[in-house]
C-alpha cells in the first residue's frame, strides 16, 4: 500500500520495446493504484508525453532507434521537471550512473525489485511538478491556474515550473513579449504559494511617472513634499506577507533602483520623508518585454538588481508558440463579451477560426482578444464570418508552413501540432497541411501518431472538466 492516497491515480509512463517487460511492469503498477500509459519505443513515448501528461517516466536504457538517454533529453526539451527512472541491466550501470549526473531521477538494474521500483516512483512523485502546488487545493486543485487558459505542452511545462517556484520564497523573474499574460502568470504563482490569503499587487513601473514612483512603491510622510497632504504607506507595505508584481522593471528610473535593491536586501522599506525605516516581508515577482542583458551593457539596468531579481526566470511563450490554445482563448473571450452585452453570437465559423489559428500575432494574447471584441462588435449574425476577422486583423492573415517547405527535423512536431490544434480531425489537419488525407495518414504513420488518441484525449478532458466542475461549461485550464 502507498503511504500517501493522494499519489494514487497518478499516470505512469512506462518504456521498452520488449513486450514481457511492459506487461509486468503494467501489472506491478496498476495493482498498486496507478494508471499505466505503456509505450514500445521512444518515438510513441515522446506522442504520450505530450497526450497523457505522465507524472513520472520509466525506460529501459537500451532500445532500439530512441534509446532511453535520448528520450529523456527530448523530454526534458519539453518538461524539464518531469522525473524519468532508467531501467538497466548490469553492463550498462556505468551509463546508468553517467545518466543520473545529467539530471535522470534514478536508474534500477533488471531484474529489478518491485518495493524498490514503488519506493522510487514515490519519491519522484513527491517532488513531481503534478502534486506540488495541488495538494494544498484538494478541493479544487485548479484553482491556483484557473486564470490561465491553455492545453498546449509548453504552457503546461511553464505552468509545471511556476507551481513548484510557489512552494518556496525566491524572487521570481518573468520574461515575455507585450500580451503573452505576464501579470496572469504572476498572479498564478501568488496564488500557489502559501501568502495565498494575502494581498497581491500588480504595479506597472513604465506607467507611473519617475517622480511619483518612489512614493507609490515605499510611501511617503505628511508634507513630504508638495501635495502630500496626508501620510501614505505604499505599495510594498500594503503587499505585507503577500506579493507584488513589478512589471517592466525594466524601466525603472537607475536612482529608484539603487533603492529598491536595499529594499531587497534589508526587506526593510523607509517612506519618502521619514527617518524610520519599516519591515516589510513581500516576495518580489518582476516581469519585462525588453532585452534586460542589453540594457545592463548600456547600463541602464543595475547588474546586482538583476541577479537579486532573476533567482527564478520563467519565460513565456508567445501565442504563435502555442498555437493549439488559440481556439480556446478565442472562445473564452466570445462566452465573456455574451454574457456581458447580453448578444446573441453563438461561434466563430470555420474558416474564421482557421484564419485566427494562422495568423502571425504579433501582440499575441491581447491583441487577439482585441480582434475578437472588434469582430463580436460588427457582427450581426449569429455567427461570426472570416469577412469580420479578416477586417479585425487589418488583413494581414498568416499561413501555418506547408509540409512541403518543412524541414524533415521538424516534421514530428509539425504533425503533432496540427493534430492537438484540430483534436485529431485528419480533414481539417490534411487541409490546413495542404496535403490529401491519403499522403497525409502516410505521414502520420511514418512518425507513430494516430489521430483517435488525440480524439479521446480531447473527450476525457472534457469529461473530467464536466466531473470537476459539473454547474459549468467544460474548458481545459484558463488564462
Amino acid at each position: 500500500m502507498m503511504e500517501d492516497n493522494r499519489l494514487k491515480n497518478k499516470t505512469i509512463l512506462i518504456v521498452d520495446d520488449e513486450e514481457d517487460i511492459l506487461r509486468l511492469l503494467s501489472m506491478r503498477l496498476e495493482a498498486s493504484g496507478y494508471d499505466v500509459v505503456a509505450a514500445e519505443s521512444g518515438e510513441q513515448a515522446l506522442v504520450q508525453v505530450s497526450l497523457k501528461r505522465p507524472a513520472v517516466v520509466i525506460t529501459d536504457l537500451r532500445m532500439e532507434g530512441m534509446d532511453g538517454m535520448a528520450l529523456f533529453n527530448a523530454i526534458h526539451k519539453v518538461n524539464s521537471a518531469l522525473p524519468v527512472i532508467i531501467l538497466t541491466a548490469h553492463g550498462t550501470i556505468p551509463d546508468a550512473i553517467e545518466a543520473t549526473k545529467q539530471g535522470v531521477f534514478s536508474y534500477l538494474t533488471k531484474p529489478f525489485d518491485s518495493k524498490q521500483l514503488l519506493t522510487q516512483i514515490e519519491k519522484a512523485l513527491s517532488i513531481s511538478s503534478n502534486t506540488h502546488a495541488d495538494d494544498d487545493y484538494e478541493d479544487n486543485p485548479s484553482e491556483w491556474r484557473s486564470e490561465v487558459i491553455s492545453r498546449s505542452p509548453v504552457m503546461e511545462e511553464l505552468l509545471s515550473q511556476a507551481a513548484l517556484v510557489a512552494k518556496g520564497d525566491a524572487s521570481v523573474f518573468i520574461h515575455g513579449e507585450s500580451g503573452t499574460g505576464k501579470e496572469l502568470l504572476a498572479k498564478a504563482i501568488h496564488k500557489a504559494s502559501s501568502r495565498r490569503d494575502h494581498p497581491f499587487i500588480a504595479v506597472n513601473c513604465a506607467a507611473i511617472p519617475e517622480h511619483l514612483l518612489e512614493s507609490e512603491l515605499f510611501g511617503h510622510t505628511k508634507g513630504a513634499f508638495t501635495g502630500a497632504a496626508s501620510s501614505y504607506e505604499g505599495l510594498f507595505q500594503a503587499a505585507h506577507k503577500g506579493s507584488i508584481f513589478l512589471d517592466e522593471i525594466g524601466d525603472m528610473p537607475l536612482t529608484l533602483q539603487v533603492k529598491l535593491l536595499r529594499v531587497l536586501q534589508e526587506r526593510q522599506v523607509r517612506p519618502v520623508g521619514s527617518t524610520k525605516s519599516v519591515d516589510v516581508d513581500v516576495r518580489i515577482i518582476s516581469a519585462t518585454h525588453c532585452d534586460i542583458d542589453k540594457e545592463m551593457n548600456l547600463g541602464n539596468f543595475r547588474e546586482d538588481l538583476y541577479y537579486r531579481l532573476n533567482v527564478v526566470n520563467l519565460e513565456l511563450p508567445r501565442l504563435t508558440d502555442r498555437r493549439q490554445d488559440i481556439p480556446l482563448l478565442a472562445n473564452h473571450f466570445l462566452e465573456d463579451l455574451v454574457k456581458r452585452q447580453k448578444k446573441k453570437v453563438k461561434a466563430f465559423a470555420p474558416e474564421a477560426m482557421e484564419m485566427l489559428m494562422t495568423a502571425p500575432w504579433p501582440g499575441n494574447i491581447r491583441q487577439l482578444k482585441n480582434v475578437v471584441e472588434q469582430s463580436f462588435a460588427l457582427c450581426t449574425t449569429p455567427i461570426i464570418p472570416a469577412r469580420l476577422v479578416l477586417k479585425a486583423l487589418r488583413g494581414k492573415s498568416g499561413e501555418i508552413m506547408p509540409l512541403t517547405e518543412a524541414k524533415r527535423r521538424f516534421e514530428h512536431d509539425y504533425l503533432l501540432k496540427l493534430l492537438q490544434l484540430t483534436s485529431g480531425n485528419v480533414s481539417q489537419a490534411a487541409r490546413l497541411a495542404n496535403r490529401n488525407r491519403t499522403e497525409f495518414y502516410k505521414l502520420l504513420h511514418r512518425h507513430h501518431l494516430n489521430p483517435a488518441e488525440f480524439k479521446l484525449a480531447r473527450s476525457r478532458t472534457v469529461q473530467e472538466t464536466e466531473k470537476t466542475e459539473p454547474s459549468q461549461k467544460p474548458q481545459v485550464a484558463l488564462v
